[in-house]
């Protein structure tokens, strides 16, 4: 089981969670994220982690110039879009990406996965308030199409005390965590951290 622990905004938060053996941390480059980085801010970030560890830029609606810059700037391995991009926007730079979706009835989640053949993997998460993410809120895992056969990661109030449980019920293949693992927003909590990680870790064996 993969585990991605996103919103990081300090680079001790970072260091942390690479040596607790998370695979991928998030960088969110959305300013009206409680969690937003620049490219100054990110830097010392990218330095404090392992060079095995996946390092993914989180954009909502960016610009074109501003994923190029960020690429440009940081050794990002890893895009991940959760705004109304198009399959062509997020497929035009020669870096993988993930696309999220909304986990909402509105929403048929097998049919918005076919317009992104391309894509890696496919974030589900809750939607709350108009926030992309990190907001703590979660969403039902049963409403989740039993004919959808693209990877997922699991995403939305996941935290050390429930992340077991979604991973027997969604079979995801990595699950993603922000709020979850914090004191307060954008400062990591590292024994929370420690436990998610252990968590998945051992329901994935399961």
């Amino acid at each position: 089981m993969q585990v991605k622990v996103c919103g990081i905004t300090r680079s001790e938060d970072a260091s942390a969670a690479s040596l607790l053996g998370v695979d991928a941390i998030g960088l969110v480059f959305w300013a009206q994220s409680k969690r937003a980085v620049t490219i100054d801010k990110a830097r010392p970030i990218c330095d404090a982690i392992s060079p095995f560890t996946t390092v993914t830029a989180l954009f909502v609606g960016a610009a074109e110039a501003e994923v190029e810059s960020v690429l440009a700037s940081l050794p990002i391995n890893l895009l991940q879009f959760h705004g109304d991009e198009t399959p062509e926007f997020c497929e035009q730079w020669s870096v993988p990406y993930i696309r999220a979706l909304r986990a909402e009835p509105s929403v048929d989640l097998t049919a918005e996965a076919s317009r992104y053949p391309h894509a890696r993997a496919f974030l589900v998460d809750a939607v709350h308030n108009g926030q992309f993410g990190g907001t703590g809120a979660q969403f039902d895992w049963s409403s989740l199409p039993q004919t959808f056969n693209r990877p997922l990661v699991l995403a939305g109030g996941l935290n050390p005390a429930n992340v077991a449980e979604g991973i027997r019920q969604v079979k995801p293949m990595a699950v993603d965590v922000s709020s979850g693992v914090e004191s307060s927003p954008g400062v990591k909590d590292h024994d929370k951290m420690r436990r998610f990680i252990e968590a998945a870790h051992a329901a994935g064996k399961g």
